[in-house]
């Protein structure tokens, strides 16, 4: 089958379109025809290596990390699945690939797709999804009436996470270009704040939650715009120590992680809130509950632009600009809109 692949870690050169062995389908697994898949700059951090002291990947290695398509075979103890089913999927770190015709995954990574939704529109929602879901629902236990500063509102994470605070009962303030405001307000945002023209932490305060998409100063300064207690969770930001807990890795590493937090952890404390790095895990079940949330009229998706397979360079290339509202999707259908 046909795939986009890398040899070896590097910029957007390494990145090779070819020939690939078909997916093993194991028991547990579904093969998937894949009809659209998205762009996310974790695809970006794995190209270049950011992440091989967490995860050990074998070259090649096939690239993406969304996906909507269709079954077309079933592992034989596959229970949740059957043959035609359409479904999507994000799969777990070790079994990434999905800038490809096929993907095998574990049926506990994946769901029905949400109905009203086409292909390229579904292939946009499970990493920003499962995302949102966790960081906002298990890390921040967001309720009614909390108040919630999500960054990059017109992002891929940020215009679904918008939605789904408001749908938590949440005060949902964002940060966004003037351009993007009619459209954060449109996804739920009660602020929006110009990060070209206004400074969030000053206009903003009392906050429960940050959701951090930038990292850096952004993610500093987002400590002074929470209560005492508030937290702060970052997708951008350094590992955090629980992750040297709950991650299995060499002693070495989990002082490094120690050392580069230092920073932040300080800033944390000195303000008497809390910081948690966010690494979303895979959850099938999640997804059912994401697509009943979609399927509700509760979440829309947000797509920038659809680039046909053949063309993924150009739809990385237009990622790493940082310039997209919402998703950039890898479609297998008609190409390009």
């Amino acid at each position: 089958m046909k795939a986009w692949f890398i040899r070896s870690y590097g910029g957007p050169d390494v990145l090779e379109f070819g020939e690939v062995a078909e997916p093993v389908v194991s028991p547990r697994d579904i093969l998937v025809d894949i009809r659209a898949a998205s762009v996310n700059p974790i695809d970006n951090r794995v190209r270049k290596g950011e992440l091989k002291q967490l995860v050990k990947y074998q070259f090649p290695l096939l690239m993406g990390t969304d996906l909507a398509g269709v079954v077309t075979a079933v592992g034989r103890d596959v229970r949740r699945f059957a043959v035609g089913d359409e479904v999507y999927a994000r799969p777990n770190r070790q079994r990434i690939g999905s800038f490809a015709e096929r993907i095998s995954v574990h049926e506990d990574e994946a769901a029905l797709k949400p109905k009203s939704l086409t292909f390229e529109e579904a292939a946009s929602i499970p990493l920003v999804g499962l995302t949102s879901r966790q960081a906002m629902i298990e890390l921040g236990n967001i309720k009614p009436g909390h108040k919630i500063l999500i960054h990059a509102g017109a992002g891929g994470v940020g215009t679904f996470a918008i939605q789904l605070a408001k749908h938590l009962g949440a005060h949902v303030a964002t940060t966004a270009s003037k351009a993007k405001h009619e459209l954060v307000r449109s996804l739920g945002a009660d602020e929006v704040i110009d990060y070209r023209n206004q400074d969030f932490a000053q206009a903003l305060s009392d906050y429960d939650m940050v959701f951090d998409t930038q990292g850096g100063d952004t993610l500093l300064k987002s400590f002074d715009v929470l209560r005492e207690g508030g937290i702060v969770v970052s997708v951008s930001g350094p590992p955090d120590l629980e992750l040297t807990r709950t991650w299995p890795m060499p002693f070495y590493l989990k002082l490094g992680i120690r050392a580069i937090s230092w920073k932040v952890r300080h800033r944390a404390k000195t303000r008497k809130c809390r910081y948690r790095f966010m690494l979303m895990q895979p959850s099938g079940v999640q997804l059912a509950e994401i697509a009943t949330l979609i399927d509700g009229g509760i979440i829309r998706p947000v797509i920038d632009k659809i680039y046909p397979l053949e063309r993924v360079k150009e739809a990385i290339a237009h990622s790493e600009t940082g310039r997209a509202t919402g998703k950039i999707v890898i479609s297998r259908g008609l190409g390009e809109i």
